[in-house]
């Protein structure tokens, strides 16, 4: 009977009072208010209208079911917060501990099932996808948890100030993170940049005692500069990079925080960096001369076939009948009704791009008149070429220059000068002068007269009302013949004003320290262009202009007013005597600026390629070759012959 009694005892201590006491604490739960949303999530660091965030599914009131495929984020053991939890309690008693527990390990996301998923927890997901700060885990809740979850309101394991403050942290590394994406998507090649980044360093730490004492970072970082140029080579895009290009950058960099960490003095890095930088800007100093002198050299250099053409068609002018070697039309050369060109040039090519341009837009070509002078070894190709291409109905006269014997030393100052010792020895000296900005005066153009014959245009076209002077680099794109009507309103020479660039005023061409320029001339005004000027021919004799061009160039013996060159001497000569055409007439830089619009190109009436960059030679600006190049026929047999093509 004891041991009967015993058992119930024992039955009831180990089954019934565990039923009752397990009833009593369901009876004490609340349910929650339907799709109330964890308590513990409204302290979290997304905004309010980021949606539900891994809402946990609440409990059945009849069923409890735990999770199913949890994973933890560290395999090993569960974090000490979950294991302090477990002893407090005995057991999870509610989906809410779990989430506690889950919150405080910062390891663990839960999602719920396809029908409770919005806009929002995709956008975070993509969000923590990328920072890779928490695993995923599925749960398989009921499908009426949503209605029916239970929660306990008053959680006793929450951290809200921890929690909002990793949520900051997580937000702050998606914004660095997609900053730095947009800054390299910025930046084009970026990752050629960083590699020239990473060598520059590499030498960096190489040369630096702190390296030169540890033998094995030494030959590490010069294995890993040999691979980084291996890789390089002469690659400059990223898309010419070789597939381990990643790779190669990854350990590098790897090496370089092994460098920076034997640097434990960093004024000997500053040094070591600001020498380098000295010697860079120097090598750049260096490049840049030689790089000038260059193209000086090159824009100096007459092109193979360009010199083959002339001696090519001098033998063939030679080869001519006298009666052949004349130009039609000979009446029309001083018909003052006529519209006239004045053009000097020792350039056969270029010369015959400018009048068959001209041509080719003029309405009536019968009225025009071309009035080519050239030197005495240029002469007899130009005549070739121009008998042996006629521009349609247009009128040529080619002349040589020593034809003017009135044009000698005594009458012009600037012959004078040009054949002095000392302007030779300015060009031929062995030993020249510091200045980089000498070398573009000494171009053998300025010591050609036929330079200065623009200054001449009265003697040179005696009955002539009003002369067109073309430089040999423009090309012509519409007709010009209502140049001739333009009123200049008693000014001698038309042309377009370039005050659109700073350099092109006064004090960039004039020395204003002289107190001849600065007491007559204004350092601010506008320059003009050379290259399409309408001279009123009649105002220049009245006014004598030749007489003032003369009187400069007498004070100007030692090169003190001006450098060598024809704009300067025509800012004073034509001082308050210009008239500003429309810009629209002539636009200029085609032969240096690769800046020009289209548009205005194509609006122009006149393009010039004033520069070192002309569309005849190697260096010319390609995208602009093509307005010039239209305008001459590689299928001539002499340009064939010289092999000169397009």
């Amino acid at each position: 009977m004891l041991v009967r009694n015993l058992v119930l005892l024992m039955l009831f201590a180990t089954v019934i009072a565990p039923i009752v006491i397990y009833t009593d604490r369901l009876a004490t739960f609340k349910l929650s208010s339907k799709g109330e949303i964890i308590e513990g999530f409204a302290t979290s660091g997304f905004t309010s209208n980021s949606g539900r965030l891994n809402l946990v599914d609440g409990e059945s009131s009849s069923t409890v079911k735990e999770p199913v495929a949890t994973i933890y984020s560290d395999n090993n053991s569960l974090p000490e917060s979950v294991a302090s939890v477990l002893q407090s309690n005995g057991r999870i008693q509610d989906s809410r501990s779990l989430e506690v527990i889950e919150r405080k390990s910062s390891r663990v996301l839960s999602t719920t099932d396809e029908e409770g998923r919005s806009q929002s927890e995709n956008a975070i997901r993509q969000v923590t996808d990328q920072i890779g700060e928490a695993n995923l885990i599925s749960w398989k809740p009921n499908s009426t948890s949503e209605k029916n979850g239970k929660m306990d309101p008053n959680p006793k394991h929450e951290q809200p100030a921890p929690q909002t403050s990793d949520k900051a942290d997580e937000k702050e590394l998606v914004k660095s993170r997609f900053e730095q994406e947009n800054d390299q998507a910025a930046l084009p090649n970026a990752r050629v940049r960083h590699l020239k980044d990473q060598l520059i360093r590499a030498k960096v730490y190489l040369s630096l005692p702190g390296t030169r004492n540890n033998p094995h970072l030494t030959r590490e970082l010069r294995l890993r500069i040999k691979e980084i140029q291996r890789t390089l080579g002469d690659a400059t895009k990223d898309s010419e990079l070789p597939k381990n290009a990643n790779e190669r950058l990854k350990t590098m960099e790897q090496t370089l925080a092994k460098g920076r960490q034997s640097q434990d003095d960093c004024s000997t890095v500053v040094k070591k960096l600001r020498a380098m930088l000295h010697s860079t800007e120097e090598q750049l100093r260096v490049h840049k001369k030689q790089t000038l002198f260059l193209t000086q050299l090159t824009a100096k250099t007459l092109p193979k076939g360009l010199h083959c053409l002339p001696l090519r068609l001098t033998t063939e002018y030679y080869s001519l009948n006298w009666s052949q070697q004349h130009f039609p039309g000979e009446e029309k050369l001083e018909d003052p009704d006529l519209y006239h060109y004045a053009l000097f040039s020792d350039n056969v090519l270029a010369a015959a791009v400018v009048v068959n341009s001209t041509v080719t837009h003029a309405k009536e070509p019968s009225k025009h008149v071309f009035h080519i002078i050239t030197d005495r070894l240029n002469y007899a190709a130009m005549r070739m070429w121009f008998l042996a291409n006629q521009p349609g109905k247009a009128t040529i006269q080619v002349q040589n220059i020593e034809e003017f014997t009135w044009l000698n030393a005594s009458y012009s100052p600037v012959l004078k000068q040009l054949g002095s010792s000392s302007m030779i020895d300015y060009y031929f000296r062995a030993h020249r002068g510091s200045s980089d900005s000498n070398m573009k005066f000494r171009n053998p153009k300025y010591l050609s007269i036929l330079n200065h014959l623009r200054f001449y245009l009265p003697q040179l076209f005696p009955k002539l009302k009003k002369v067109l002077f073309l430089d040999d680099d423009i090309v012509v794109q519409k007709d010009l013949s209502r140049l001739w009507f333009i009123n200049l309103k008693g000014n001698v020479n038309g042309a377009v004003e370039t005050c659109g660039e700073s350099f092109h005023r006064f004090d960039r061409y004039l020395n204003f320290s002289n107190p001849l320029i600065s007491k007559n001339f204004d350092p601010r005004a506008c320059g003009w262009a050379y290259g399409m000027n309408i001279f009123d021919l009649d105002e220049w004799k009245r006014q004598n202009i030749t007489e003032v061009y003369h009187s400069w160039q007498k004070l100007n013996y030692d090169r003190q007013l001006w450098k060598l060159g024809t704009l300067p001497p025509g800012l004073i000569t034509f001082w308050k005597r210009t008239y500003q055409i429309n810009k629209s007439w002539h636009v200029l830089g085609l032969g240096y600026n690769p800046n020009i619009g289209q548009k205005e190109i194509e609006q122009a009436a006149v393009i010039h390629y004033n520069g070192n960059m002309k569309p005849w030679l190697e260096i010319g600006i390609p995208k602009y070759r093509n307005y010039w190049a239209k305008h001459v026929d590689f299928d001539n047999v002499y340009l064939r012959e010289c092999n000169i093509n397009p």
